[in-house]
């Protein structure tokens, strides 16, 4: 690790958003700093799919080749570490980590990601990412045809089925409680011949994470193969609320088309402001950024904006 502290950039997470914008920028020959804590959100996630070149492939397997070659670039530089405060200092910002190093940078891009809340099941973390799933485009195709279930109810329950119905006519709805489906909601999924039921839910039976059964609270179970569901989720780092950049009503950070936030010099990519939760929306997302980045930092460069 170089002993410099002052960056053009510094990117807060390095997953696929962060370690993609890294590329563009070590390739605009800019001095960069990724720190990473080491929590990606798909760490028990045993395969990534729908991401050309990469289908299949482990996310561990694919975040080390991409360290790899962005951290060729003489320019970049990695630190495993965690970002404890930010503040912004006249015309640049300044960070703090966990390991209590001060380093500063003309620009931060946050790609911190979203954390998970998962839901109070037993069974239910442990088969996260791996038969309780969230995106049938990045696994669907893997559990096809087989005995599969959503678990939600009302809207999201009757939109989230009508989409896994695609992938297999073996579905059933599990609302976990009194449903809260309309009555048109309710006859047209079951007209699609997609069970509805509403029992509670004690546990989640699995081997290893892989799903076998649902257990209600009655003792009845329910044989499945994989269970879809959405859950909660807050922004894993705080650190760019407390700068003031704004959420949206979903939760998000809120950028535009290139990654700026509602604070000047503050940029963020990645599932933090997308609910696009996909490692070649995540790497496009990244590439966009750096690109954004540099350029502003070109324009400042030739006076066309200042920070203020």
């Amino acid at each position: 690790m170089s002993t410099d502290t002052h960056f053009d950039v510094i990117i807060i997470g390095g997953s696929y958003a962060g370690l993609s914008a890294a590329m563009a920028l070590g390739r605009s020959l800019r001095h960069i700093l990724i720190i990473d804590s080491g929590q990606p959100c798909n760490q028990q996630t045993p395969h990534s799919h729908n991401f050309i070149t990469q289908d299949g492939e482990t996310p561990s397997a694919i975040a080390q080749k991409a360290k790899d070659q962005v951290l060729s670039y003489p320019g970049v530089m990695l630190l495993h570490d965690k970002v404890q405060q930010a503040e912004r200092q006249a015309d640049h910002f300044s960070v703090v980590t966990a390991s209590n190093v001060p380093y500063t940078a003309d620009k931060l891009l946050f790609a911190t990601g979203i954390r998970d809340q998962l839901l109070p099941i037993d069974g239910f973390a442990e088969c996260w990412g791996i038969s309780v799933l969230h995106c049938p485009y990045c696994h669907g195709y893997e559990v096809s045809g087989q005995t599969l279930g959503v678990l939600a109810n009302g809207d999201m329950g009757f939109e989230f089925a009508k989409l896994i119905h695609h992938w297999s006519p073996k579905l059933t709805l599990f609302t976990n409680g009194p449903s809260t489906l309309t009555e048109q909601q309710f006859q047209k999924l079951q007209a699609a011949h997609i069970e509805i039921i509403e029992k509670p839910i004690h546990s989640l039976q699995h081997t290893e994470g892989r799903l076998e059964k649902i257990s209600f609270n009655d003792g009845s179970t329910h044989d499945i193969s994989a269970l879809f569901a959405r859950v909660p989720f807050e922004q894993h780092s705080l650190i760019p609320q407390e700068l003031g950049c704004e959420l949206t009503e979903s939760g998000h950070i809120n950028v535009d088309e290139l990654a700026h936030t509602t604070v000047e010099g503050v940029y963020a990519a990645g599932d933090n402001t997308s609910f696009m939760r996909a490692v070649s929306a995540a790497v496009a997302a990244g590439t966009k950024a750096g690109a954004s980045i540099n350029k502003d930092l070109i324009e400042e460069r030739f006076g066309v904006t200042t920070l203020v």
